[in-house]
């Protein structure tokens, strides 16, 4: 039998702010299922609930109701989180160690039984940009390095479930578009992926499927296909000298223009023999703009 990725049922989490205080409801009866192989991205504002669920699930803090299961494990049980890789929003590491022994420990965590170990976590340190600091202690490093160092340690196991919450945080666009081509690898050789980030581009880029979350209430969960085909017009830009129906100059000899589907041939043919270069063409409707319209603002 195979058992999801992740399994959520029902799941509700309540706070108290002060001991006379009403219960405040951080998550709010949150169901959700994530497959084996499939990136799922967890799209929300600050406090929407995010961080809680991710929290329940690496078994941080309980939940008050509802079920949680990772590959059909209670996440109660600690062995539900054998071969899970993780990495927080801000990771806290032992900085006194190096990036090498960190890996290491990790291993032997895990019970990730490997020929080579070192030679192993040093390749994974390598894919991070870390090779020539991987005997150096981590306290030296900056918030990006270490970072890319929670990143290597999450896979470096070999994982078969990533939960990442915001993983991008501190990279620069370097870094962020290194670490976004290491999770499509990761993702296309059949590992489950479940991230936060307020990256929306690159969680666009890297998701099978979009949780939206908003106030503890999971509004929608879309695919990509489900947010483009929603929409009947397309963007369209392009760099040329000679003004064309229906597109605006943006910036010098750069236009732009938005057009519905059933007219994109005909504007391409004008751009075309109006001598223009074609730059883009994609959907209006991005992620953010269906975050937004699934909140109601």
């Amino acid at each position: 039998m195979t058992f999801p990725a992740i399994a959520i049922e029902s799941l509700e989490k309540r706070y108290r702010k002060g001991w006379r205080s009403s219960p405040v409801a951080a998550l709010a009866g949150v169901s959700l299922t994530v497959e084996p192989g499939e990136a799922f991205g967890f799209i929300g504002a600050n406090g929407a609930g995010k961080t809680t669920t991710i929290k329940i699930l690496m078994g941080l803090i309980r939940a008050t109701k509802g079920s949680a299961r990772i590959f059909g494990t209670s996440v109660a049980l600690p062995a539900a989180r054998r071969g899970l890789g993780y990495v927080p929003e801000n990771p806290y590491l032992y900085d006194y160690l190096t990036p090498l022994e960190l890996l290491l420990m990790g291993l032997r965590l895990h019970r990730v039984k490997i020929a080579g170990p070192e030679k192993h976590c040093v390749d994974w340190l390598e894919r991070l940009g870390l090779a020539q600091v991987a005997r150096k202690t981590i306290r030296s490093f900056s918030k990006g390095m270490t970072q890319r160092v929670a990143i290597a340690q999450a896979l470096c196991i070999n994982p078969r479930l990533l939960i990442l919450d915001e993983p991008l945080s501190g990279l620069d666009p370097i870094g962020r578009r290194d670490v976004v081509d290491i999770l499509s690898d990761y993702k296309r050789a059949g590992g489950a992926l479940f991230l936060t980030s307020h990256v929306l581009h690159d969680v666009e880029r890297l998701a099978d499927r979009f949780g939206l979350i908003h106030e503890g209430v999971l509004r929608a969960v879309r695919s990509p296909a489900e947010l483009t085909g929603d929409q009947e017009t397309v963007l369209v830009r392009s760099l040329g000298n000679a003004p064309v129906d229906g597109m605006r100059e943006d910036f010098a000899g750069r236009w732009i223009g938005e057009v519905s589907r059933v007219d994109l041939w005909s504007r391409l043919d004008a751009l075309q023999t109006a001598g223009h270069v074609l730059l883009e063409v994609r959907p209006t409707l991005s992620l953010e703009v269906a975050f937004m319209r699934a909140v109601g603002q």
